[in-house]
């Protein structure tokens, strides 16, 4: 793994370019525009533009606005006045840079990735270019793959992977991680690095061997969050301090002062269920440099507490790696904030005065939508401002289109010192999406490809699949029959026509008895184990495949399971029958899965080729 080459010391790093000055005419000179109409311009841009129409699609609120001139609280820790107003220690001071001008390395990547300005020309262009993946480099700790990306090309090697973090953050990291630290170098320099990351190869947690690496990952982009969070309050402190001891400074030209976003959320941890949030923010705090005395017990007393650590969870009908993945608190309704400040960590803070969102998508589209806990649509307008400003968050579709609106109303913000391009409309071009998951899956390409639009470039992970076929205990044939599909869209009503048209009149005509089928409505929290026959907006109807039939001998596979250990599990169903046969039905759709079951070089003949029908054995 490696970065982009820096720049030369002399030389301004890649894409920078300093904040011009704003100048307009005014009045019959056409000369540089008088300092007060500027100040109230600046005030307007803050705050009127949520007068403007909301982006289409939005589900923006009633739009407020506050009077021109009105300037509200700061975005530093306002309902912590001793952490605002207490003189830095000598340790702090270490920590924090002097006030000179060149305070920020300019050549570390978030000073670099905040302080550049794209134009109109470049959003344009982010907006027509197709998502082509341009370069490629070996994935260096991970087996038979390679990063694939958009963008300038990481190449070279780090020198100092942890350079860009200061003070007692890095300290930390070299104390609590130890000899651990470099395994989780490589990831962390590709966050640091700003760019979109679509990592779908990540081994869960949950499976042998699975924790060491998956800690790995998640460790790296806790820490990249957490000096995200560091280097922007570092900055917002210290222009706070710069401004009390020189109370009359006028700010309107100096561009240091542009720190902030339209509200104070930066992170958004996006999870699919409680266990996996507590496992996170549990290991958030243990990375975090303040004291954790009483912290994990006071957030698990409010959470709940942790069972989902066991080892061996209790034995049932059910696979291992689903006994272990659901072991622990399976509720996927949760959403909190944890604010920084100087001395503390704060779990379930205000979500206007948190730096880090977590919840899960259910809890977040309930919000969104102005949901209450009983289900019901309150009459109060709907608040998601916080979501406005998110600079970066790890793992769905249903909210990105939320993210970096406009907010629908003021939120205390300090309108002279909001960066420019959240008053451009252009913060979703600054936004870094790290998505994480353990498969592809083609919603994830469209979402990664269509609504990740980071002008620092994206980065994909590619692997080399060996496939599963070899995990069957028996031979036997196993039959691919191939439909057509012209989209993903269609791609469940061709299947489903091609199974009542083709396949069930033969099954029907057949002399096979034992046929079988349970239908069950679809449980969240056992829909990983079934197969969707149809969904449309009449009704869902679903075949569990994972329930044992006993004396089946032909399994027919209506699609195939995005988890390729599924597959040898349900073929394996048939060890006890007698004349053993399993049919699977595809698309040339359905490649990211075939690749994970037959193999990378199989799925691409399977899909390429002039046959539609293939056998395994």
């Amino acid at each position: 793994m490696g970065k982009p080459k820096p720049a030369s010391a002399t030389a301004a790093p890649r894409g920078h370019k300093r904040r011009p000055k704003r100048t307009r005419p005014s009045g019959k000179g056409g000369g540089p525009e008088p300092r007060e109409e500027k100040r109230k311009r600046r005030e307007l841009d803050g705050v009127g533009l949520a007068e403007e129409a909301p982006p289409p699609g939005s589900s923006l609120g009633k739009i407020l606005s506050t009077e021109s001139g009105a300037i509200g609280l700061e975005q530093s820790d306002e309902d912590d006045m001793e952490d605002e107003h207490t003189v830095p220690g000598d340790d702090e001071t270490n920590d924090m840079i002097n006030n000179k001008d060149d305070a920020f390395d300019e050549m570390d990547s978030f000073h670099r990735h905040v302080s550049r300005i794209i134009t109109n020309e470049e959003v344009n262009a982010l907006l027509k270019q197709k998502c082509k993946f341009k370069w490629e480099v070996p994935a260096e700790d991970i087996p038979k793959s390679k990063w694939v990306g958009t963008g300038e090309k990481m190449e070279g090697a780090y020198v100092d992977l942890i350079g860009g973090v200061k003070g007692k953050l890095r300290d930390h990291w070299q104390n609590t991680l130890s000899d651990q630290l470099n395994s989780r170098l490589n990831f962390f320099s590709l966050c640091s690095s700003y760019r979109d990351i679509m990592h779908c190869n990540k081994k869960p947690f949950y499976l042998k061997g699975g924790s060491t690496v998956d800690s790995s990952t998640m460790d790296s982009y806790l820490m990249h969050a957490l000096n995200h969070i560091n280097r922007t309050r570092e900055i917002v402190v210290k222009n706070d301090a710069k401004l009390r001891s020189d109370p009359s400074k006028d700010i309107l030209d100096d561009n240091s002062f542009l720190d902030q976003g339209f509200t104070r959320p930066k992170v958004l941890f996006l999870l699919p269920l409680k266990s996996i949030a507590r496992r996170v923010v549990k290991r958030l705090i243990q990375l975090s440099p303040l004291s954790q005395k009483d912290i994990i017990a006071k957030f698990e007393g409010k959470f709940g507490e942790s069972d989902d650590e066991v080892e061996e969870p209790v034995q049932s009908n059910k696979p291992a790696d689903f006994d272990l993945l659901f072991a622990g608190d399976t509720d996927d309704e949760f959403l909190f904030g944890i604010k920084y400040t100087k001395k503390s960590m704060n779990l379930f803070s205000n979500f206007y005065s948190s730096d880090i969102i977590v919840a899960s998508p259910l809890a977040l589209i309930k919000k969104i939508n102005g949901v209450d806990d009983n289900g019901k649509e309150p009459a109060k307008e709907r608040d998601f401002d916080f979501l406005s400003s998110i600079e970066s968050w790890s793992h769905l579709y249903a909210v990105f289109e939320q993210l970096n609106q406009l907010p629908s109303k003021e939120h205390g913000t300090n309108v002279m010192r909001i960066r420019p391009w959240y008053l451009d409309q252009h913060a979703r071009y600054y936004r870094q999406t790290i998505l994480l998951s353990s498969y592809l899956t083609p919603e994830m390409n469209a979402l990664f490809n269509g609504l990740c639009l980071n002008y620092e470039g994206k980065v994909k992970l590619v692997t080399e699949f060996k496939g599963v076929l070899s995990k069957i205990q028996f031979e036997a044939p196993q039959v691919y029959e191939r439909f057509d599909a012209s989209s993903i869209t269609e791609v469940d009503d061709a299947r489903f026509d091609h199974f009542c048209k083709k396949v069930y009149p033969k099954i029907q005509e057949s002399d096979e008895l034992g046929i079988s089928r349970k239908e069950q409505p679809l449980n969240s929290k056992d829909g990983s184990q079934a197969t969707n026959l149809r969904e449309d907006n009449i009704a869902t109807r679903y075949i569990t495949c994972k329930t044992l039939i006993r004396g089946a001998h032909h399994l027919i596979i209506y699609s195939l399971p995005g988890r390729k250990e599924f597959y040898p599990e349900l073929v394996n169903m048939l060890s006890e029958s007698e004349n053993k046969k399993c049919t699977v039905f595809f698309s040339r759709l359905d490649l990211l899965k075939l690749e994970r079951i037959v193999g990378t070089f199989a799925a691409q003949r399977l899909v390429s080729s002039d046959k539609s029908i293939f056998m395994f054995r």
